[in-house]
């Protein structure tokens, strides 16, 4: 890029702008806005465009056939994004022993058992007076017996319906329970 006495001109990776106002083999001294003089080297600086020629540019398509290609010129499609699922779980809770008690392993299987289906139990009622729609319980993959004893909790209540959880997000180990809430009086 040539530069010449005169030419506004910005540094590069520095935030300093000014008027070159004199050029010494690869050396340009600039004055800034403030009046101050810094040299710089040739290949530090950018030339700017004044603001006359940069309106110019703008204003530059004035007649009517630039102004009727310009909008016959086809627009950007819309990208379809995928649509959130309408309804996110609003309570995942995580069944897996040792997220519930430090203590798991002195306790036998059947108090870990018991345990679970005690945390589950009491989530579950509490997401029910708190009006949520969804919960997700994870419990694991393993022998499956506390999946079946999950499945006996949830056919105690009249409002619930369960499935398996996503599979992509949460694999096998997980129920989805929807409560289907009865309107306040």
């Amino acid at each position: 890029m040539t530069f010449k006495i005169g030419d506004t001109v910005e540094v590069l990776d520095e935030n300093f702008s000014g008027v070159i106002v004199k050029i010494i083999d690869n050396e340009a001294t600039i004055e800034t806005e403030d009046g101050f003089n810094l040299e710089f080297n040739l290949k530090d600086l950018m030339k700017v465009k004044s603001d006359a020629s940069f309106s110019t540019e703008i204003f530059k398509k004035n007649t009517l056939s630039d102004v009727l290609n310009e909008k016959s010129t086809p627009k950007r499609k819309k990208v379809n994004t995928k649509k959130k699922e309408r309804f996110q779980p609003t309570m995942e809770i995580d069944l897996h022993i040792e997220k519930l008690t430090p203590n798991h392993k002195r306790m036998a299987t059947h108090e870990i058992l018991e345990h679970q289906l005690f945390v589950a139990k009491r989530q579950l009622e509490s997401a029910i007076r708190r009006r949520f729609q969804k919960i997700v319980f994870i419990h694991g993959v393993g022998d499956g017996v506390l999946k079946i004893e999950l499945e006996y909790l949830f056919k105690r209540y009249d409002n619930l319906r369960f499935y398996q959880a996503n599979y992509q997000k949460y694999g096998q180990g997980a129920t989805e329970v929807f409560i289907t809430q009865k309107p306040i009086n």
